[in-house]
């Protein structure tokens, strides 16, 4: 299969310097003397051009994207109808603020979410600006529609960086240490984590774990709202074991507690299907999406049941930028190509090639303990051999290998020690077969 965006730049991998070369070196420079040092950078390479499954450097060096921009490039960096309705937009306003002046374009974004996430209800959305504000507000409306207030979330959560958001977080570093104290009554229980759960544990036992946990320690007439990311980002890109999502579900609705799925790395193709909840049969309350959903530019949203989106006051929900209409115009185009490109397709694709390889690499490669995920969205737990200790140094050597030979990869995980492949869903089969080679030939190093 082909690149299917609309792109100047060439499809492949190309080293012109060391890396980082003088450029981007000179940048790093000027950014030491301004840029706050709390906002660090995987990759030390100023980027100048980005398209397909590539990314150019200021140095003229093409890498291979395997990271897009942390699931947010899943149609790519320059696909063609998101830039032509950003051009179009802009040219005609480039903000009113909804809450003042409304206009068309969150109007049809908002029903574009009503068409595509899980369940045939009646549903409402609330546009916003990153993934942690639409989980912020999902709480807002789930706290408001039940009148309770406490609210649980899963072991290796993430959920943003907001004073809220880190306390729903389960990792400390880099996320929380030393900006509590958080807010309060949020709750952890256990999730469902295949690899490192005892043997023969179902999605359903599980599911059973965490709901003693919080009937034990909360009572289930206090929760107002679960949260959980259908598919794990941060924590690890963990897919519970079937059951564990719908058995979790059932019991938040049989006590009125609102089920809230966190899509907002899982959402918009990345794992196949429009939305990951949507591969167990699960129909969340709420539904928070951001990153893939605009192709680069920053929109984010709560949609859920219209009973629930309506309980709040009017006033109660927005933001001077949330649904931009530049932002809400990438939406529509992204959402148009994902349709008419067929890139949920193409994810299941990337899924069989990706992990045909992976598994042909661990047959060698003793310290691959786990391969999992979905779609575009996969993952490889580092160990040491014959135990399922993480080994984060072995995991940091092998990305580091990847970048010096100019490959974009990422790592997650509770414990430090996964490397995840999110491609764009537009990189062609020749660049990713090239991508896994390097990887490949990273552990063997």
């Amino acid at each position: 299969m082909s690149v299917v965006e609309h792109t100047e730049l060439a499809q492949r991998r190309e080293l012109r310097t060391e890396l980082p070369g003088p450029k981007s070196r000179a940048l790093a420079d000027r950014r030491a003397a301004v840029v706050a040092s709390g906002v660090a950078s995987t990759m030390p390479v100023y980027v100048a051009r980005a398209g397909g499954g590539v990314i150019e450097d200021v140095d003229g060096n093409t890498l291979i994207d395997l990271g897009s921009g942390i699931a947010v490039t899943g149609v790519g960096n320059s696909d063609a109808r998101v830039v032509a309705g950003v051009q179009e937009q802009v040219a005609d306003f480039t903000h009113t603020c909804f809450m003042i002046s409304p206009y068309e374009e969150y109007v049809a974004v908002a029903e574009k979410l009503a068409e595509l996430t899980p369940g045939d209800h009646a549903k409402k959305s609330a546009l916003f600006n990153s993934g942690a504000e639409a989980v912020e507000n999902a709480i807002k409306v789930a706290r408001y529609a039940t009148g309770r207030t406490a609210v649980v979330a899963v072991d290796h959560a993430y959920h943003g960086r907001t004073n809220l958001t880190m306390a729903l977080t389960a990792k400390a570093m880099p996320y929380k240490l030393g900006f509590g104290p958080f807010a309060s009554d949020i709750y952890r229980v256990p999730t469902s984590y295949p690899f490192r759960d005892p043997d023969g544990m179902t999605g359903e036992q599980a599911a059973q774990r965490a709901i003693a946990a919080a009937e034990k320690t909360i009572g289930a007439d206090q929760i107002a709202a679960v949260i959980i990311e259908p598919i794990q980002g941060e924590g690890g890109f963990i897919v519970p074991a079937p059951g564990f999502l719908s058995a979790m579900a059932n019991w938040c609705t049989a006590n009125g507690i609102v089920f809230i799925a966190d899509e907002v790395q899982s959402g918009f193709a990345r794992t196949g299907s429009w939305f990951a909840s949507d591969h167990e049969g699960v129909v969340p309350d709420l539904v928070t999406t951001a990153k893939g959903i605009a192709g680069g530019l920053p929109l984010a949203a709560v949609t859920g049941r219209a009973e629930l989106m309506d309980a709040v006051h009017a006033g109660g929900l927005g933001g001077t930028y949330g649904g931009n209409p530049v932002a809400c115009a990438a939406a529509l185009g992204a959402i148009e190509t994902m349709a008419a490109d067929g890139l949920l397709e193409r994810a299941m694709h990337i899924e069989d090639l990706v992990k045909a390889r992976l598994r042909i690499l661990a047959e060698t490669t003793p310290e691959i303990g786990d391969i999992r995920g979905r779609g575009a969205m996969l993952a490889i737990e580092i160990v040491k051999p014959g135990t399922k200790e993480p080994d984060v140094a072995r995991t940091a050597a092998v990305a580091k290998k990847c970048h010096e030979q100019g490959v974009v990869i990422l790592t997650c995980g509770t414990y430090g020690n996964v490397i995840r492949l999110l491609p764009p869903l537009v990189i062609s089969d020749e660049l990713l077969g090239e991508g896994l080679d390097v990887l490949t030939e990273a552990f063997a190093s």
